[in-house]
């Protein structure tokens, strides 16, 4: 009988349709899968959405539909994505599906009734993006601690789950199995900063919003997200408080909740409670991987840095977009993709390293023996070593998947097949075709590696399934199940290879990231003309006032040489000190129209040197329909703030 392996990934919340960064998840979770099914476990992976709340009903107001159209629209939209990436999920979860909000509403109505839940009235900050209550000692900066944003007043009838009842439990629970929570931060994180300071009862039901699975007893409130959400996971299994499934009962324990770090909270405090209020098993591990950034900066839509899967796929194709996802990730940090960093590794990494290895392989075994594997008896000891690199790679690939540390997997791929580049530059099969003497050595030296480079597609399956496909028929559709690699030797003495064809032709970089990049901005100026100030990035006061604006008279003002754009400012702030500020006004005046006149500057700038002027300050201007305007604030004293 077959060990299980049950996976889940967060649910997707169906707010909007998601970007690369929410992509990775799916693409991790499902090459964890891939990897256990190669090694014969028996696997349930689920993934799905998350469909009810306040920011919904909201948002469906917004576009002038009900919940529901606007939900099932997002949620097919994720559900599209899930395909397009080529994940292997066994069941795709819905909030909305029936058998869900019955079961949740039964979940609600036994915690209830032993008492776990009980109603009273909240009043507290809210934060609607989070849906989230919080009271003001865990502000940070008066602000929401999840998401940044602003938060308010709120005060209403709501049901609440005994937090405080379990709390000693669930922290002995943590600190005695050490890897429940992983990575190791992340645990301490939440003892130290969650648990131990002390757990306030959860705020658990909702009635100022009607967009949710509503309380069967009492239909003024509805079940707040953390019931419904989380209880997907054994849901979906078929659990039942009057009786569950065989499938429930065979998978759950869940091995794994593969989540996000800024939801790890939620996984590992209410969720492991409700489900020792429920008497059920907690799950065996939670992993809150890092996130993929644009850059250095958080994905945005108001940024303009917002990048789709089904964009890089159309650009790359689903195993490069895959195989970017993985690689680029660290185990414990955040990653970074870009439109240069995916073009790079793609021409490295899969273009010359693994295209160039498996053609140039396949190619010499054509032309040298019309395709035919030969014996591998004319050995060296310098075979040895890659028979040891395929067999370091297959240990070195299991060990990091089982500890979700994907890029170091994928990395231990691309080293062997270097290594096999490394073994052609050492052996010189070209050279040793010049001489009927040396066939037998080219003829083993070509098996050993065609026997690599079949080990390092069955290692890729995982995370580049249809590139392990593809290199495979070039192979001669050797086996190319996992246990075939445990012993090297696998390719067949007297079969043939396939075609060699191309599996990454090389892009032009430059070519590309402009052409890309002036699609983003194209996209971005789009969704600024459809929404207006709603994309702007908004700031609050406290960033406003870190600005110093001064009104500063203009004493002198000259053109800078080699700059056809730039004037040299000389002016008065107020502060007895001359300061000098160099502007890309030149076009637009002259510079007798500038002296004597008032102007407004920003005096704590960081300066610049432009094209050889220490420049201590920045004039401020408007774009108008007919160029640029100087603000002149004149009859106002030099020196005066601006607030």
């Amino acid at each position: 009988m077959k060990e299980k392996f049950y996976i889940t990934t967060a649910i997707a919340y169906t707010s909007a349709k998601p970007h690369i960064g929410n992509t990775y998840e799916i693409v991790m979770t499902d090459a964890v899968a891939r990897y256990k099914r190669m090694l014969g476990y028996d696997v349930f992976f689920l993934t799905g959405t998350d469909e009810h709340g306040q920011k919904i009903e909201e948002k469906a107001k917004n576009a002038g539909c009900t919940p529901k159209e606007y939900v099932d629209k997002v949620s097919g939209e994720i559900r599209e994505i899930c395909d397009l990436m080529n994940t292997t999920y066994d069941k795709f979860i819905r909030t909305t599906d029936d058998y869900h909000e019955k079961c949740v509403q039964k979940i609600f109505k036994k915690l209830y009734d032993q008492g776990d839940i009980y109603k009273s009235e909240y009043e507290g900050l809210y934060c609607t993006p989070c849906e989230s209550f919080w009271t003001q000692s865990q502000l940070i900066d008066g602000k929401c601690p999840d998401c940044g944003r602003e938060v308010k007043p709120a005060k209403e009838e709501a049901y609440f789950l005994k937090l405080s009842k379990y709390q000693k439990q669930l922290e002995e629970y943590i600190e005695s199995q050490d890897n429940f929570i992983y990575p190791e931060a992340r645990k301490k994180e939440m003892l130290n900063n969650f648990i131990k300071p002390g757990l306030q009862d959860l705020c658990v039901s909702r009635t100022s919003f009607k967009w949710g699975i509503p309380v069967n007893f009492d239909d003024k409130h509805v079940i707040y997200v953390w019931i419904d959400a989380l209880s997907n996971y054994i849901t979906a299994l078929g659990y039942d408080p009057d009786g569950s499934s065989e499938q429930y009962k065979k998978y759950w324990p869940a091995d794994v909740h593969v989540i996000g770090k800024d939801i790890v909270r939620f996984h590992t405090i209410y969720w492991p409670i409700m489900l020792m209020a429920l008497g059920e098993p907690l799950p065996k591990q939670v992993y809150g991987h890092p996130w993929m950034l644009f850059g250095e900066d958080k994905m945005s839509k108001s940024r303009g840095n917002v990048i789709y899967a089904d964009d890089l796929v159309n650009r790359f194709g689903v195993d490069a977009v895959r195989y970017y996802l993985l690689a680029e990730m660290p185990h414990a940090a955040d990653g970074s993709i870009t439109y240069e960093t995916v073009i790079e590794r793609y021409n490295s990494d899969l273009a010359n390293t693994i295209g160039n290895l498996v053609n140039r392989t396949v190619a010499m075994q054509n032309k040298y023996f019309s395709g035919v594997i030969q014996s591998a008896d004319c050995r060296e000891p310098l075979d040895d070593e890659l028979v040891m690199a395929c067999e370091n790679a297959r240990n070195d690939v299991d060990k990091f998947i089982n500890e979700f540390r994907m890029a170091d997997a994928v990395e231990a791929v691309l080293n062997l097949a270097k290594r096999c580049n490394k073994y052609i530059d050492e052996t010189m099969p070209w050279a040793l075709a010049k001489d009927e003497n040396t066939l037998p050595r080219l003829g083993t030296v070509l098996y050993n590696l065609l026997e690599s480079i079949r080990v390092v597609s069955v290692l890729l399956r995982p995370f580049m399934p249809d590139t392990s496909d593809k290199i495979a028929v070039q192979l001669g559709n050797p086996t190319c199940d996992y246990e075939s690699i445990k012993q090297f030797g696998g390719m067949t003495i007297g079969a043939n290879v396939g075609e060699a064809t191309p599996l990454f032709a090389r892009i032009d970089a430059d070519k590309l990231i402009e052409q890309m990049q002036a699609e983003m901005e194209a996209k971005k100026k789009e969704a600024k003309k459809a929404e207006g100030i709603a994309f702007l990035d908004e700031i609050v006061i406290d960033d406003f006032a870190k600005v110093d604006l001064r009104v500063a008279k203009v004493i002198d003002c000259e053109p800078v040489k080699r700059a056809k754009k730039l004037l040299k400012l000389t002016l008065d702030d107020g502060s007895g000190n001359d300061r000098i500020v160099a502007s890309g006004i030149a076009q637009y005046y002259k510079p007798e129209e500038l002296k004597g006149k008032s102007v407004i500057v920003v005096a704590n700038l960081k300066p610049v040197t432009l094209c050889g002027v220490e420049s201590h300050g920045m004039i401020l201007a408007a774009d108008t329909p007919d160029g640029v305007k100087v603000i002149f604030p004149d009859g106002i004293p030099a020196g005066s703030k601006i607030r």
